[in-house]
């Protein structure tokens, strides 16, 4: 008896001593991996010339990654599911792949897009403002940072175009009168709202806007019809 208890205490601190092996390798990767995400975005920021202002933004959204990593991480325990509605959802698949369609995916203020939909996955708005702000600092001219503005003011504003966001709206429209994004994504934010009245007249604009064969003239011409219809239907039950 004396030896199984011997053996026991000795597997359990040979099991013990794995574990805080494991730990410890699993921390270590933890930091390597961030810092390989840190060289990854250094490298992009570079690449795509963004401004410099906008870098000690950029650091800072790092560091307070890293800064929670250390508070809360713990890369031993083992991954479990979480619950949907403690997730951030990121942006709208159908408004990122439309605002790709009308304003580019490569252009000068992706880069700005990608941080600030990051950001905005986390529920973080007002940085995901800050970032699309800068780049309209930096790029005063450019319509879709304007009209990115208008989107992530509205989200900030819980989803409502408020005076803020309606302005960088209309500012887009100032900037590029003939584009059809700013008006398309102003009437988005008005639907996302339940305002549908509100919406029309700017999908008409963007439609009107749109040459034909556009990829993006299809997308914007069915909504538009659908809105039509629900309009017609609403006020069919009165």
């Amino acid at each position: 008896m004396a030896v199984m208890a011997r053996t026991g205490r000795a597997a359990n601190r040979g099991r013990g001593d794995r574990a805080v092996e494991f730990s410890e390798e699993g921390a270590l990767m933890g930091w390597v991996m961030l810092a390989l995400i840190a060289a990854t975005v250094a490298a992009l920021l570079v690449v795509l010339r963004v401004p410099r202002l906008l870098w000690s933004l950029v650091g800072s959204f790092l560091m307070l990654g890293a800064a929670g990593y250390a508070w809360q991480g713990e890369p031993k325990l083992r991954g479990e599911p979480v619950a949907a509605e403690q997730i951030k959802l990121p942006p709208d698949p159908t408004y990122l792949d439309l605002r790709n369609k009308m304003f580019g995916r490569f252009g000068g203020e992706s880069m700005y897009f990608g941080i600030s939909d990051v950001a905005l996955g986390m529920g973080k708005t007002e940085f995901a403002a800050r970032v699309i702000t800068g780049g309209v600092d930096y790029a005063p001219k450019n319509a879709a940072l304007w009209s990115e503005l208008g989107n992530v003011i509205a989200l900030h504003d819980h989803g409502l175009v408020s005076p803020a966001s309606l302005f960088a709206y209309q500012q887009a429209m100032r900037v590029a009168p003939d584009h059809p994004g700013p008006p398309f994504f102003l009437g988005w934010a008005y639907v996302r709202t339940g305002q549908l009245a509100a919406a029309r007249p700017y999908w008409v604009r963007a439609l009107a806007l749109s040459p034909p064969g556009t990829e993006h003239r299809d997308e914007i011409a069915k909504r538009l019809a659908l809105l039509d219809d629900y309009i017609a239907r609403a006020k069919a039950s009165r």
